[in-house]
């Protein structure tokens, strides 16, 4: 029987890229397909039950599929041109090294590592799905040759509807507004334009604010480091870094925001956009790279990171009720598009279409 395989360099809890794959790995069993996740680095608590190490993979022939995961540096970014099947490359997008040149020079050159294997591939695979049309015209960018479709990140929505964590719930569920972002600390996010912007809200809009940063951080990284030392320097409060937290924890965070503000400048796809959608949480953010197609003309969408601006559109959407209801029809709208069912069968539909051509060619 014929296998589709995936391989991923690493595959963590609560990343998007490996929670991607697993879905993919559902569904693709669905459709009757061995499939199985393998992966350079299984980091626990995950296990065998969600991926094997590479080691364990089996041998490929012609006529099986292998879909790697193509979003940092790795080897697997130029082993994966070896092997003697059919290939297909995800690609989630590579953080440009740039947004790392003050803060962590290994993660920049693991970031240029990942673009000069993104190059390598681009006659070496036999077809690609986008997960965004950002991520589709880069490829395109970079003279990939092959069909390439663009597919959303599969989030499983019913995931979402597992009990958010009661102990955070009771303890920020206390009548402050509560503005959330969702992301790992790290520099093209720019945790420090959404602090920025609360600075202002807070002073001068409503004193009882409270700023919730979800997101994974070592105490050593520099750029947390400066972000914490930022906050202590203009003197604001209510500013919680969660750190890397449990899923029911990340859901409780999701329930008591009454805003989530992004002010990110580079983003592949920006899973946590449609995770605010889910919870009828108010989308505030930034224009740039995947974030307007993820919306797809739902949220609040700026072109000015003024902080002071900023603070007034988060004024603007906590007391407009009408603006608020505005919001989240729109929002909603948009989520009907990412339900898993939809994308599944999307996901079916560009498998199918691909291993046709394959017969036909």
């Amino acid at each position: 029987m014929m296998q589709i395989l995936q391989l991923i360099p690493t595959i963590a809890y609560g990343d998007a890229v490996g929670n991607d794959a697993v879905a993919i790995k559902k569904i693709l069993k669905k459709m009757g397909y061995v499939s199985n996740i393998y992966a350079e680095s299984v980091v626990a608590p995950l296990d065998s039950k969600t991926a094997y190490k590479i080691d364990k993979m089996p041998k490929v022939d012609k006529d099986d599929i292998i879909i790697y995961h193509l979003s940092t540096g790795s080897e697997l970014n130029f082993k994966f041109a070896k092997f003697k099947c059919r290939k297909i490359a995800i690609y989630h997008n590579v953080t440009p090294p740039e947004f790392f040149e003050l803060n962590d020079e290994f993660i920049k050159g693991i970031n240029e590592w990942g673009l000069e294997g993104v190059k390598f591939l681009s006659d070496k695979v036999d077809y690609c799905l986008a997960d965004s049309e950002l991520n589709k015209q880069d490829l395109i960018d970079l003279n990939y040759k092959c069909d390439i479709d663009v597919l959303p990140i599969v989030v499983p929505f019913k995931d979402y509807k597992k009990t958010p964590n009661r102990a955070v719930v009771k303890k920020y569920d206390d009548g402050y507004t509560n503005i959330i972002f969702t992301g790992r600390i790290a520099p093209n996010k720019k945790q420090e334009d959404v602090i920025a912007a609360f600075y202002y809200y807070k002073k001068y809009w409503n004193n009882k604010a409270r700023l919730i940063l979800v997101g994974s951080y070592k105490e050593t990284d520099l750029y947390y480091m400066r972000l914490k030392k930022y906050v202590e320097e203009i003197g604001i409060e209510d500013v919680v870094f969660t750190g890397h937290i449990k899923f029911d924890e990340i859901l409780a965070y999701y329930k008591v925001a009454d805003v989530f503000l992004c002010m990110s400048e580079h983003e592949g796809f920006c899973v946590p956009l449609v995770e605010a959608m889910m919870f009828k949480v108010p989308i505030i953010a930034y224009d740039s790279t995947a974030i307007p197609s993820t919306l797809g003309g739902s949220g609040f969408l700026i072109n000015d990171k003024s902080p002071v601006f900023v603070a007034k559109c988060i004024d603007k959407v906590i007391s407009d009720k009408k603006l608020q209801d505005d919001l989240i029809i729109k929002q909603n709208r948009r989520l009907e598009d990412f339900k898993y069912e939809h994308i599944a069968e999307q996901f079916k539909n560009y498998i199918n279409a691909f291993i046709e051509r394959e017969k036909n060619s």
